[in-house]
């Protein structure tokens, strides 16, 4: 496959409208490549801001929806989970159920590339929470088991579970996340991570 010509016949005219964008790049000072993923928000622009200060009270203001950078995912972690990154994209479709083939921008040659790729909410909230979920664990292990078990979610348990890492501030984010990691990857040091690891590999 010509990644190059795929992306930008089939997928960049997507990425506008996607709910959810994987962006392959490379950031000064950090292992090549960076995946970092965004989510498409919603924000209600205000009456100056939108030139309508005038504008009734009851009337709905204009919606503006823009980029939201929620994690990224880079050096070690990246090698450990780039199978389970390959399956979750693989699911990605089109509006007409066509298959995207994104897992074909999860090697060697596609990370070379510096693009956008359109996610769905599913594959999206999935990516966007072991981003967050595996920022300062240094044991690879419980960072592929979180990532094989975040596989394994429903797209409404994964939403929910960003949702809950992303929204509540900063103290009860924090809180979300540390429990999220016992929960789905153990303690550290605790020799059931292996075992739970290799179960699931071979499941």
């Amino acid at each position: 496959m010509d990644l190059t010509s795929h992306h930008l016949k089939k997928l960049e005219p997507l990425v506008p409208l996607a709910s959810y964008v994987l962006r392959i790049t490379e950031w000064k000072d950090y292992p090549v490549p960076v995946l970092v993923i965004k989510e498409r928000r919603a924000y209600q622009m205000h009456n100056k801001a939108s030139g309508q200060e005038n504008r009734p009270a009851m009337m709905e203001l204009p919606v503006k929806r823009i980029l939201v950078e929620i994690g990224s995912i880079y050096g070690e972690p990246l090698r450990r989970c780039l199978p389970v990154l390959k399956q979750i994209v693989s699911t990605v479709r089109d509006q007409q159920d066509i298959p995207l083939e994104l897992q074909h921008y999860m090697n060697k040659n596609g990370l070379r590339l510096r693009l956008n790729l359109p996610l769905d909410e599913e594959a999206g909230a999935k990516l966007g929470l072991l981003a967050r979920l595996q920022v300062r664990v240094k044991e690879m292990d419980r960072i592929e088991l979180m990532a094989r078990r975040i596989a394994r979610f429903s797209r409404e348990e994964a939403e929910y579970w960003l949702y809950r890492t992303t929204t509540y501030g900063s103290d009860a984010n924090r809180w979300a996340l540390s429990g999220l990691r016992i929960i789905l990857g153990g303690q550290p040091g605790d020799p059931a991570v292996g075992r739970m690891l290799s179960r699931m590999r071979e499941s």
